[in-house]
């Protein structure tokens, strides 16, 4: 049975600690696309790190602009500015760089010209549709909270008996086995027999709450979709594939300059972004270089709502 995002708990996120103050040296070097923080740390403590001349003996340290960090031997490149990108994550993967099961993950297969990225929140394994990848820490994390604002709209084929007024009880929130979520909109798009797609749109995304609001409910999700991430949509971005999204699209939402560093930048408040839409009516998929990673078609058929 499929299962929906876990945007609550970043287990092996690169999240921020930046700010004026600089940078912890673990972050720095993440963000170079060297390793991950984790691993950053770890060549920190077998003593691999120098910063202007000498062996960095914590992770806590601070980096600044005119220091100088050197990895093994070698100095580290720039860190690039801040990107976004959608990802129409399929089937069968499992967002985390690494898996104690050795199972396949999203980032090995992703195309290796994007360096290091970050996911914004999850997909779980068996969960399919629109992803978030981004190469900075701070924003997949100021995206992903609640306090943003932004709605996750999914579409989840259930399985069981279910009414419209089953599922506007669950408008108001629910509390179940001591966890509480938050209003949570539900519509029937079409029911085949025991089974019916729906389209639910919910804020939080709590581990794993379609599954168990639905559960709550006496049905089960055979499958769940993500469509769309804010003003962010799946469209018809193919299974497998990822496309940047330019930065005029997302930028000013998070108080960002194009020509600002999002390092210089940290302190500005969460602004909600308004609803983005193309021409013709339609919301903007925000889409600009298509990666040579996309080989299957989109995943279409009769309900299918882009």
């Amino acid at each position: 049975m499929a299962e929906e995002t876990d945007d609550s708990d970043r287990g092996d996120s690169e999240t921020a600690d930046s700010g004026r103050d600089g940078d912890r040296i673990a972050k720095f070097i993440a963000r170079a696309g060297i390793c991950s923080r984790r691993d950053a740390e770890k060549l920190v403590a077998e003593g691999r790190v120098v910063m202007d001349g000498k062996i960095v003996a914590s992770p806590a340290v601070k980096v600044m602009p005119h220091n100088v960090v050197v990895v093994d031997g070698k100095p580290l490149p720039a860190p690039e500015g801040a990107r976004l990108w959608r990802y129409h994550k399929p089937s069968g993967l499992v967002t985390t760089h690494k898996d104690e099961k050795d199972r396949p993950t999203v980032f090995a297969n992703l195309p290796k010209s994007l360096g290091r990225v970050v996911s914004v929140g999850r997909l779980d394994y068996n969960s399919e549709g629109l992803l978030l990848l981004t190469n900075d820490g701070q924003i997949a994390r100021m995206l992903e909270m609640p306090s943003s604002g932004w709605i996750r709209k999914y579409r989840a084929r259930l399985f069981g008996k279910v009414t419209q007024a089953d599922l506007e009880k669950l408008a108001t929130g629910a509390t179940i086995a001591g966890v509480t979520y938050g209003p949570i909109l539900a519509d029937i798009e079409r029911t085949k027999g025991m089974y019916s797609w729906v389209q639910v749109s919910l804020k939080e995304g709590k581990n794993r709450e379609v599954k168990r609001v639905m559960e709550s409910l006496g049905l089960k999700v055979a499958r769940l979709i993500r469509i769309s991430y804010g003003p962010f949509q799946l469209g018809q971005l193919a299974e497998g594939a990822v496309e940047e999204i330019p930065a005029k699209l997302w930028r000013p939402s998070l108080g960002i300059t194009a020509k600002k560093q999002v390092e210089a930048d940290h302190d500005k408040p969460w602004e909600k972004p308004p609803s983005a839409k193309s021409k013709g009516g339609k919301k903007a998929a925000g889409t600009v270089e298509k990666s040579s990673g996309a080989k299957a078609p989109a995943k279409k058929g009769k309900g299918w709502t882009p």
